[in-house]
């Protein structure tokens, strides 16, 4: 099989950062292809939607980060290999009005390169 760089996405309930199991299920399947595939570079970067301030959800999208992150290292991969970013509400994958609940944005992103 040749590996090619992907992306996973886990979602997050409202205002949470803990991984639910079908969040701990994508990030699973992360670890596998990750391990599998010898991947040089992984970078996790967290989200919020738009509800609450900007200077709670840059916290918030961190703290999601920072948990997938974990998950991924808890499930074998090389942590030098790991980049953690956050990008708040700065960065919906659907666009929104101030203090909208949309659950697309409430996630982290796991880019995986090779």
């Amino acid at each position: 099989m040749a590996y090619e760089a992907r992306e996973f996405v886990v979602y997050f309930p409202f205002d949470q950062s803990v991984l639910t199991p079908e969040a701990q299920a994508v990030v699973s399947q992360a670890a596998q292809y990750a391990k599998d595939g010898s991947a040089t570079r992984i970078t996790v970067v967290g989200h919020t939607d738009t509800s609450g301030s900007p200077k709670y959800n840059a916290r918030l999208s961190e703290r999601r980060a920072k948990a997938v992150a974990d998950g991924l290292v808890g499930m074998g991969v090389n942590a030098t290999a790991l980049a953690v970013d956050w990008k708040g509400e700065s960065a919906p994958a659907v666009s929104t009005g101030d203090g909208v609940k949309e659950p697309l944005n409430r996630r982290s992103t796991i880019s995986i390169n090779f």
